[in-house]
């Protein structure tokens, strides 16, 4: 009867474990699709942001092209 009892115990005990250590595995798992969910989530935002800087760049230098310009030496025409 002591067998038995022990046994059983021992059992559940292992259930126990088992069941304790498959929790921590889900949750592992969750966490690293978290952080690699996360990591794609900023590599788009940095690539985003790079891209913006460029066109802003981009229109600065054009903007300052324009700028530069001689201006033609035609005269003006004075419409209402």
């Amino acid at each position: 009867m002591l067998k038995s009892v022990r046994s059983k115990a021992e059992e559940q005990f292992a259930a126990t474990q088992r069941k304790a250590k498959k929790a921590l595995n889900e949750k592992e798992k969750a966490r690293q699709e978290l952080t690699e969910r996360m990591a794609k989530q900023r590599a788009l935002r940095l690539a985003k942001e790079a891209a913006d800087k460029e066109a802003a760049e981009q229109a600065d230098a054009e903007n300052a092209a324009d700028k530069n310009k001689t201006p033609s030496r035609l005269p003006r025409l004075h419409l209402f």
